[in-house]
């Protein structure tokens, strides 16, 4: 396989390149986290501007339908401009999420705001009581005459605060008399739903959500289940995967030629050998990072069975997603061992770039359950 950027691909990277190099200085970065979203609107705007909301939708959605490639490209660019612009969770999952499992009707009515970035869906999903397993969804909703009744809470929803709607997870019983999961699109102000807006580690905004017997029309719920998550999921871990790998070469970069600089005993730190090996074994994670988004391009590639190549690339971003978890804090812990105490500061990236990806490691599980899923979906 070539895996030399394709035209679109270069495209989309020198896009982010250039909109990161005029807007994302670090200090205007701390500004815009300053905003009751945890990013900037002006940002936003000119991201959907640029086409960058749409494109990894479905044609038929109004989107390019990105590739894997282009989502590695754009996504690796993004995290190394350490942008805040939740691209990821508004999109790639909770856009994505909505027009795959909504009836034409309400897709219809929804399509063309989120195409264009006027309006925001997230993805209200984790509970307390989660653990980080999907299927542990405590939520309920009981059917009535043509609406849904929903009541439960949901800890933590990123990118939840201005979003327009929500796709709320709750366990309902099916006709058989088991439990099932299904998703249901939630307005922001429907009567019944309380938001606590609250930050995460890395400075972006969550939101907790309560919906004490929230109602929405039947139609409202989405068709798919568990299985349409699934469906959405990979190509996001991959996106975070990308983002990741473009966090890590920011700070290793910058780190590196801080040591070339940096003199200590009238020599650069950058001449000490335990130096030496720790970045070069720094380094060699990173690359590792690289060949297994590479490896994942592979999966999803086109023709043979589509179920075939959809299970390929799934278990392609798990082993992924788990490597680079686990590498990405290690990284992080001596680039901003090597800095002192200026590694923890807001006035560089490093800090900054490691808090992103101690939250990219964690969410939405842990680097352990990643390597669950992975080796769930090797056997």
């Amino acid at each position: 396989m070539n895996f030399e950027r394709s035209e679109e691909e270069t495209m989309l990277a020198d896009l982010a390149d250039r909109f990161v190099a005029d807007r994302y200085h670090i200090e205007r970065r701390c500004a815009y986290q300053t905003h009751p979203q945890g990013f900037s609107q002006e940002n936003w705007d000119l991201l959907a501007e640029f086409g960058l909301m749409a494109a990894p939708l479905d044609e038929r959605d109004g989107g390019m339908n990105l590739d894997a490639g282009a989502i590695v490209a754009l996504f690796g660019a993004l995290g190394r401009g350490l942008v805040t612009e939740p691209l990821t969770e508004s999109v790639l999952v909770g856009a994505r999420l909505l027009l795959a499992g909504a009836g034409e009707d309400l897709a219809a009515a929804w399509r063309e705001g989120l195409s264009t970035g006027t309006r925001r869906v997230a993805l209200a999903h984790a509970e307390p009581s989660s653990r980080g397993n999907a299927a542990w969804v405590e939520t309920r909703s009981e059917a009535g005459p043509g609406t849904v009744r929903l009541s439960g809470i949901k800890h933590c929803v990123p990118a939840g605060v201005g979003a327009d709607a929500f796709v709320v997870s709750a366990r309902t019983a099916t006709s058989g008399g088991n439990d099932g999961v299904g998703f249901y699109l939630v307005p922001a102000d429907v009567p019944g739903l309380t938001l606590t807006p609250w930050r995460m580690i890395d400075g972006s905004v969550a939101a907790h959500l309560a919906l004490d017997g929230v109602t929405v029309p039947a139609d409202h719920a989405l068709s798919g289940g568990l299985a349409l998550l699934d469906q959405v999921m990979p190509l996001a871990d991959l996106a975070r995967a990308a983002e990741a790998v473009g966090v890590m070469q920011r700070i290793f970069d910058e780190t590196l030629e801080y040591l070339r600089t940096r003199s200590q005993f009238n020599t650069p730190l950058g001449r000490f050998q335990a130096i030496q090996h720790r970045m070069v074994a720094h380094y060699c994670a990173l690359e590792q990072s690289k060949a297994l988004l590479n490896l994942a391009l592979v999966g999803s590639g086109d023709g043979g069975d589509p179920a075939s190549h959809a299970h390929d690339f799934a278990h392609a971003v798990a082993g992924a997603r788990a490597f680079i978890s686990e590498v990405s804090l290690a990284l992080g812990h001596d680039m901003i061992q090597f800095h002192g105490g200026m590694g923890v500061t807001d006035e560089l990236a490093i800090g900054h770039g490691h808090k992103r990806l101690v939250l990219l490691s964690r969410w939405p599980e842990e680097p352990l359950a990643k390597l669950d899923r992975y080796a769930g979906l090797a056997a």
